[in-house]
């Protein structure tokens, strides 16, 4: 197994230890003819982190940013920039999401790439890590990489497109992933996406999540603040 370097000042300058929900609007879900002024109101309402899902048509049915249009977020922004890579080969492309602003980078556990050596690859580049698995797979297939990530995402659609529905079963494996990192004592971020809203947020959080990721709710919101304080309560 491969033991993670000491936590720097550079992990700790971009985001605090998880000790309360933060939340993470999806930018899949923003409308990019008008990109500053969403992001300028959807941080003004109180969002935590962004959150960046990038597919390769491949992984996922779908295609979504590529590291240039990450890049324009990242010029409009101070916030954390949290990098979902639904990618085959994640690690080809590490480097430039590094330069268009990402601060974790989440790859899948199915990926057709070594999973701990990709991982080590992140980690050796300064960046959290992360790992996240689909509705499908069995949530156990996590127990190998969870004393090496930062981060741990839970998907709770199936992958690809914005606007699911939630899909209830995949509370159980919040609980078990919450219990393992407890017992492990480990205090690793533990990330939900898909379907999420104040009442799907709220199971979440109860489950033992920590970071909601939300699209749809926040950025179609008529009060994006009250939104996302919902979520945060």
């Amino acid at each position: 197994m491969y033991n993670s370097p000491p936590l720097t000042g550079y992990y700790f300058s971009w985001c605090e230890m998880p000790s309360s929900i933060k939340v993470a609007p999806s930018l899949l879900a923003a409308n990019f003819a008008n990109l500053g002024q969403q992001i300028a109101t959807i941080e003004s309402a109180g969002a935590d982190w962004h959150h960046v899902d990038v597919m390769d048509a491949h992984f996922v049915p779908n295609l979504a940013f590529s590291p240039d249009m990450q890049g324009h977020l990242n010029g409009l922004t101070d916030k954390f920039i949290d990098t979902h890579l639904m990618m085959e080969e994640p690690s080809r492309y590490v480097d430039a999401f590094i330069q268009a602003g990402s601060k974790n980078i989440t790859i899948h556990v199915e990926c057709n790439e070594d999973v701990e050596s990709s991982l080590k690859n992140i980690k050796d580049k300064g960046l959290m890590a992360g790992i996240s698995l689909k509705p499908g797979t069995p949530v156990e297939s996590l127990d190998p990489y969870l004393e090496m990530v930062d981060l741990i995402l839970v998907m709770t659609v199936e992958p690809g497109f914005g606007g699911q529905s939630f899909i209830h079963p995949m509370l159980e494996k919040l609980q078990y992933l919450r219990s393992r990192l407890d017992s492990l004592g480990l205090d690793s971020y533990l990330e939900v996406d898909g379907g999420i809203n104040d009442e799907t947020g709220r199971l979440c959080a109860e489950a033992g999540a920590n970071v909601l990721v939300s699209g749809s709710y926040l950025y179609n919101a008529e009060n994006p603040k009250q939104a996302i304080q919902s979520l945060r309560d």
